[in-house]
């Protein structure tokens, strides 16, 4: 049996995965900030059909899932420990790589489906103050060693958590580019 503190120090993040994460999530914000500037109430507003989400409706979705991935965190000690031998950085890479990807559509379960709960620049306020908080969960313990499941993807681990919320941002700041490549959407 192992004590506490092996135990942590065994399944703290290294600093390459700290770096790579903190970038992850970093651009990813950039990119939702830059997508979301300057909109006025009927830009925000905007649906091109009754089954696409508004800009407001991806950001208010965004501050769910991420408020969500906190919760995940915050309860990873209860999460049942990893496989023996797993090899994170296979799945690591994956979540970079094709959770962005937006060719396959990926209807959100009801707690996380907007319901207009803040307008488009109170959700934006949410966002950014959530994202620092999860810029502050990579010195969490625990992030590595221990998985919860994803609905689609399987168990991940704290980490691959995190790196998931950033690409799921990045793929809904493609979605908010659609919506503003619509030829309807209003000019101001």
């Amino acid at each position: 049996m192992t004590n506490t503190a092996s135990t942590l120090s065994e399944n703290s993040l290294t600093t390459e995965e700290i770096v790579k994460a903190s970038r992850h999530l970093s651009i990813a914000r950039g990119y939702l900030l830059e997508s979301v500037s300057g909109l006025s109430a009927l830009q925000w507003n905007f649906k091109p059909d009754n089954e696409t989400w508004s800009i407001a409706d991806n950001v208010e979705h965004l501050v769910l899932i991420e408020g969500r991935v906190h919760a995940i965190i915050g309860n990873m000690i209860n999460a049942p420990e990893a496989e023996p031998g797993r090899e994170a950085s296979e799945m690591d890479d994956f979540i970079i790589r094709e959770v962005p990807k937006r060719f396959i559509k990926v209807k959100a379960a009801i707690p996380f489906c907007p319901a207009n709960r803040w307008t488009g620049p109170e959700s934006v306020e949410s966002f950014i103050a959530g994202r620092e908080q999860t810029m502050q969960l990579l010195a969490a313990p625990l992030l590595r060693g221990r998985e919860m499941p994803h609905p689609l993807f399987g168990p991940w681990d704290g980490y691959q958590w995190l790196l998931a919320v950033a690409s799921h941002n990045i793929r809904h700041s493609g979605q908010i580019c659609q919506v503003k490549a619509h030829p309807d959407f209003p000019q101001a």
